[in-house]
């Protein structure tokens, strides 16, 4: 495959990901989709375990295309010190270099910060786990879902009378993986400041900048996201539940039905807001009553303004609800299905879904790249790899021959 031209804000740097599942290769993904090569070493055993999740096409998952392009697959067995010395020799280069391990597996095998700063002090390590590299919890096993429950995103999710429900989507990883994007960003323009890149080949000659090591922890990401529980419970000793779909303290904001089965969000909760809203459903009374022109009174009879709303929707159907309060000027919208998504003109007006293919020319559609920048945008070069696809690519660059990988391949190094 002839590489092509990488072009956006990040092309030229170069980023090494040593990560499996979600939280390491999302936060790469970004970067790859805003032009950094980004190499993705996986084990030559069936490689990451994401190309097996989910809804499969030709035994590769499909949200393997979206969560590795841009991406080179190389296959290194890092168990072997013969592979270790290979991802050494990338991360020699390397800008960034991305793992999800649990803490101390990197360095067992000779990859930890430590190991990677004696060779590269300008390169930055993004370490997301479970819990840290630190406290007493660091060595123990983290998903997504632990953080989101450590974290204080399940206890708030669902309705009171029932038990917490997980949200459809693994939103923990993902979180931990945009505080890892911005960490890095952060973290290389503290390089660029201090000196620049390392070129090791360069040795003593080369002035470096400084990098350092991004620590994310799944559930310290999602508490980060938690707004003001801990003033709260701390000053007022208040402890936020679940409420279902409304917005605690913040009135009317909450999720109403339709007299045709459907749900939508109405957010009336501005001053001004709230009166458009009470109007646009005849209730002029409560529009003109003191006490509810600010929220805090308005929280004091929530169940009141609820009903009122509630009662309005059940009378309407979808249609005729959402034409009436948007033409009030009133925040409210349909709870969208992928299928209303993908058939929407607002999504469709702003090219949320790009047009691929696959290897054997199978058309499919992928969710465009966010946030748009308006002069360096990024953008899908190729899907997910197949795994070692760029394994003699990237093997020659560093030097090895034919003869050289043929042995790697044999002894399953690679």
């Amino acid at each position: 495959m002839s590489e092509p031209t990488r072009q956006g804000p990040l092309a030229g740097i170069k980023v090494l990901e040593l990560g499996t599942l979600i939280a390491g290769p999302f936060c790469s993904r970004m970067l790859a989709e805003f032009g950094a090569e980004v190499i993705k070493v996986e084990s030559p055993d069936g490689g990451d375990p994401i190309r097996q999740w989910r809804v499969l096409k030709d035994g590769t998952s499909l949200w393997w295309s979206v969560q590795s392009r841009n991406k080179k697959s190389i296959t290194l067995n890092l168990k072997d010190e013969r592979a270790q010395d290979i991802a050494r020799r990338l991360a020699l280069d390397a800008d960034i270099v991305i793992e999800n391990y649990r803490p101390g597996v990197l360095e067992k095998w000779g990859l930890g910060y430590e190991d990677l700063r004696r060779i590269n002090p300008a390169a930055i390590m993004v370490r997301l786990s479970g819990y840290g590299q630190t406290g007493p919890m660091r060595d123990q096993p983290g998903f997504g879902a632990i953080g989101e429950s450590m974290g204080g995103l399940r206890y708030v999710s669902g309705h009171p009378d029932r038990p917490p429900v997980r949200i459809g989507i693994s939103i923990g990883d993902s979180v931990a993986a945009l505080h890892g994007v911005i960490g890095a960003m952060m973290a290389l323009r503290h390089r660029d400041v201090t000196g620049g890149r390392w070129n090791g080949r360069q040795g003593a000659e080369c002035v470096a900048g400084q990098g350092q090591m991004v620590d994310v922890a799944l559930y310290e990401a999602v508490f980060n996201m938690m707004e003001s529980l801990v003033p709260e419970y701390d000053h007022a000793g208040v402890v936020r539940e679940r409420t279902g779909g409304a917005l605690p303290g913040i009135v009317p904001s909450n999720t109403y039905t339709t007299g045709d089965g459907e749900n939508i969000v109405i957010a009336g909760n501005g001053d001004a807001i709230f009166r458009r809203l009470m109007l646009a459903i005849g209730r002029e009374d409560m529009a003109a009553d003191p006490q509810l022109a600010r929220n805090d009174g308005r929280v004091a009879r929530t169940e009141e303004i609820d009903g009122a709303i509630q009662d309005w929707c059940a009378r309407h159907d979808i249609d005729s609800a959402l034409a009436a309060l948007k033409a009030a000027d009133v925040p409210v919208g349909k709870i969208y299905s992928v299928r209303d998504m993908m058939n929407d003109p607002q999504f469709l007006a702003r090219g949320m879904f790009e047009q691929h293919a696959f290897a054997d020319g199978t058309p499919v559609r992928m969710p465009a790249i966010t946030p748009k920048l308006s002069a360096t945008p990024g953008r899908t070069e190729w899907l997910g790899p197949k795994l070692g696809e760029h394994n003699e690519q990237i093997l020659r660059a560093l030097g090895y021959d034919d003869e050289g990988i043929a042995a790697l391949r044999k002894e399953k190094v690679i």
